[in-house]
């Protein structure tokens, strides 16, 4: 798994200007364009699927907020998961310390999908951030188990310390019942569920992105020892979107990658 260089955009992906040209089952979201991404004029490209999970944008940035005064300053690196369309990792790069320095030294951001990730580097070239931010075209999933497991098979920039490192995660939110359900079991998200997430990420300060009806019983359990998980509720335009849970590193794992 490598870094990889500005792809193309593709025929997957759209600036869609006119409500005509938009698919009949995206134009709602198409019609919350200015939500999403304020800045939809100057260029945002998006992916058919981008339309139904993208993190909007005002969201982003009280999330990248948060994770400057929840997780601690001694985590300089930060991994965004499920890069999608890039509005997190974005928000991520543009976060600043206290003191107005950038916030994390390092900012990965990975997706599986190309045409996706090329609408996240070109999204990132629109708010200067382009060059920030380590861009993998892969699976989260292979990539931290080589970062666990076998760091010398990844490339420099992508040996990080795990001692270091926090993840964001926001994840597919598919399954049935999300949308619907009062509360909903997260042990039926698809296609990972609240325990393939955290076991792929316990080694590790991480943020999970999830819905805003998901049960805070399951999230509670994963609490380590002695510790607490925050969940906070992000809304907008006074309604809730999700909610994000940020939950320490197990302590008793390993933390340190071999460099």
């Amino acid at each position: 798994m490598k870094r990889v260089n500005k792809l193309p955009l593709t025929s997957d992906c759209h600036h869609w200007t006119r409500l005509g040209e938009v698919p009949w089952d995206l134009q709602k979201y198409w019609q919350q364009r200015y939500t999403i991404f304020p800045h939809y004029n100057e260029g945002i490209y998006m992916t058919y699927d981008a339309w139904y999970g993208v993190t909007p944008e005002p969201v982003a940035n009280q999330i990248a907020r948060d994770m400057v005064s929840i997780i601690s300053p001694s985590k300089t690196t930060v991994i965004d998961a499920f890069t999608g369309v890039g509005a997190n990792a974005i928000s991520l790069a543009l976060a600043t310390a206290e003191d107005g320095s950038p916030r994390w030294e390092k900012v990965i951001a990975i997706e599986l999908d190309a045409a996706t990730l090329a609408c996240a580097q070109h999204n990132a070239s629109l708010h200067g951030v382009f060059d920030d931010i380590v861009w993998v075209l892969g699976d989260s999933f292979e990539y931290l188990d080589t970062l666990l497991n076998s760091p010398r098979n990844l490339e420099g920039e992508l040996r990080v310390d795990v001692a270091t490192t926090a993840l964001f995660a926001s994840p597919p939110w598919g399954g049935p019942g999300y949308s619907t359900d009062e509360i909903f079991d997260l042990n039926t998200m698809e296609p990972y569920n609240l325990a393939t997430l955290h076991e792929a990420y316990k080694g590790m300060d991480h943020a999970l992105y999830l819905p805003r009806t998901s049960d805070l019983r399951q999230i509670a359990k994963l609490a380590p020892n002695g510790t607490k998980i925050e969940v906070i509720q992000y809304c907008v335009e006074g309604a809730s979107k999700a909610m994000v849970a940020y939950i320490p590193a197990a302590k008793n794992k390993k933390t340190r990658a071999e460099t």
